[in-house]
Parts: structure tokens; C-alpha cells; sequence
């Protein structure tokens, strides 16, 4: 039997976040599925142009487009240049987000407005861009939105982040359901801790953490590592692509805990205790 075709073969994609981290790994991973082009998009021009040239091949036109999501205008001027550099789109992987902190004793104004611009408001806006592109050009096309599983609650120094995570939530199955008819599927995937440049940055810069950080964090978790990009990347491309077929409106957790099971109610049991014992209970 001959081998069945890449499975987003010449499609276009648009991937916010996509000069580094979660959005670069999900670029290489639809380059490896046989990508026609792709437009990244982010606010340093020099690492995103880069980003476009290491991912480029014979096969796969990939452009660069800096612009700041926080801006309304911002996400218009993404759209008009993916429309005039392909004048199509298949699949939009939302990957830009803020994660700065802020409880509910100190997140101001200013981080409220910053945080629901980029994190809310500019994936609404790019998917209504962009699903007008594909019912326009008849496309049958994919948006995956990228949550937290964060948007549950969250802990208290990420307040305003929780919130917009859960936004997003709502925000899919609008979406989905509007789009059906269209032959559009919207989908929301939810990571836990991730190991990105971004997460470094963020852990350094508000939480205080120092060298080594990541080791001792790996060491604490049940498979011994936080979520590696590329990995987490080949679930999005699923949901990106025809591989996940008609499934629309889904949020999907990806994490190594399960919540609602144990948690600080009931702690995981050590390695090898079979069965746990889970004490006199709350």
C-alpha cells in the first residue's frame, strides 16, 4: 500500500506566537505535515524573521508579520498580510499570549486592559478575520485556540491570566457552534506547566527563581519533566489539521495532574503504593 499524503498537504497556516516556544514547535511540526506556507506572527522582528528562515523549505513559503496583538489594529494589519501574501488560510493557531501576574490585592487597571486585549480580545478578532477568509474562499478550516488550565481558577498570583483563560473558553464554543454550518471547527487546548523561553522569563522576572529552577521543578513532577513544546505541539496540529475530522467545540486538557481526582484533597500516592491509602479524609 502506497503512503496516504502528508496531512495538512499545501495548507496555509497563520500561527500568532510563532517566532518561539509553543508557536515555532507547532510551525515545525506543520512543516513536517507538509505545510504549503505559513505566516508567524510577533512583536520582535529580528527573532520572528529568523523564525520564518529556519522553518522555510522548497515546499513551504513562510512568512514573518511583527505586530502587537494588544492593538486592535494590530491584529488588522496580520490579517490584510496574510490575505495578501496567500489569500487563503486552512488552519489559525492562536499561540500569543501575556503571563504576567497580578492577585487580587495588586492587578491594576493597566494589567487588566493589557491582559484581555492580547489574551481575549486578539484571538476574537483574528477568528472572526480569518473565518471570513475561509468561508470566502470555501475553505473547510481549523482555529485552535490555546487556553491554560489556568482558566479553571488558577492560583491567586495569576487573577487576571485565570481569567482570560476562561474566556476563551466560551469564547470556542461560540465560535464552533456559528462556524459548523461552514464546515469551520474551533477547538481550545489547555496546557499545564510548560518549559518555553517565555516560562523562563516569566519565572525569573515575578517569581524570583534563580538558576536551576527548571531541574527542581522537573523533579517534582509525576513524569519528571514540565510539557516539552514539540510534544505538545503534535496534539495541535492534530486538532489543526483533518486528522481530528469533525471534532469542533472540544477543550481539551493537557496536563500531567487530573483534576478534580486527589488534588489537595486526597494526595497522589508514592510510586509503587497500590492501593493508596487515603487517610480519614477532609
Amino acid at each position: 500500500m502506497g503512503q496516504s499524503a502528508p496531512a495538512f498537504a499545501g495548507g496555509i497556516a497563520l500561527i500568532t506566537g510563532g517566532s518561539q516556544g509553543l508557536g515555532y514547535a507547532v510551525g515545525e511540526r506543520l512543516v513536517a505535515e507538509g505545510a504549503g506556507g505559513l505566516l508567524l506572527v510577533g512583536r520582535d522582528r529580528e527573532k520572528g524573521e529568523a523564525a520564518a528562515a529556519s522553518l522555510a523549505t522548497s515546499g513551504c513559503r513562510v512568512e514573518f508579520a511583527a505586530a502587537d496583538l494588544a492593538d486592535a489594529d494590530g491584529c488588522n494589519r496580520v490579517l490584510e498580510a496574510l490575505d495578501e501574501a496567500f489569500g487563503t488560510c486552512h488552519s489559525f493557531v492562536n499561540c500569543a499570549a501575556i503571563t504576567d501576574r497580578g492577585t487580587v490585592w495588586d492587578t491594576t487597571p493597566e494589567l487588566w486592559d493589557a491582559m484581555l486585549a492580547v489574551n481575549v480580545r486578539a484571538p476574537g478578532l483574528l477568528s472572526q478575520g480569518v473565518a471570513a477568509i475561509m468561508a470566502r474562499e470555501s475553505v473547510e478550516g481549523a482555529i485552535v485556540l490555546i487556553g491554560s488550565i489556568a482558566g479553571r481558577g488558577g492560583p491567586p498570583k495569576l487573577l487576571p491570566y485565570a481569567t482570560s483563560k476562561g474566556a476563551l473558553v466560551a469564547m470556542t464554543r461560540n465560535l464552533a457552534f456559528a462556524l459548523m454550518r461552514h464546515r469551520i471547527r474551533v477547538n481550545l487546548l489547555c496546557p499545564g506547566w510548560m518549559d518555553t523561553p517565555a516560562e523562563d522569563v516569566v519565572q525569573r522576572t515575578f517569581d524570583g527563581a534563580a538558576d536551576g529552577w527548571l531541574e527542581r521543578a522537573e523533579a517534582e513532577m509525576p513524569f519528571g519533566r514540565l510539557i516539552k513544546p514539540p510534544e505538545i505541539a503534535r496534539t495541535i496540529v492534530h486538532l489543526a489539521t483533518a486528522d481530528s475530522g469533525m471534532m469542533t467545540g472540544a477543550v481539551v486538557e493537557w496536563d500531567q495532574t487530573v483534576l478534580g481526582a486527589g488534588d489537595s484533597v486526597f494526595p497522589a500516592p508514592e510510586l509503587g503504593q497500590w492501593p493508596p491509602d487515603a487517610g480519614s479524609g477532609p
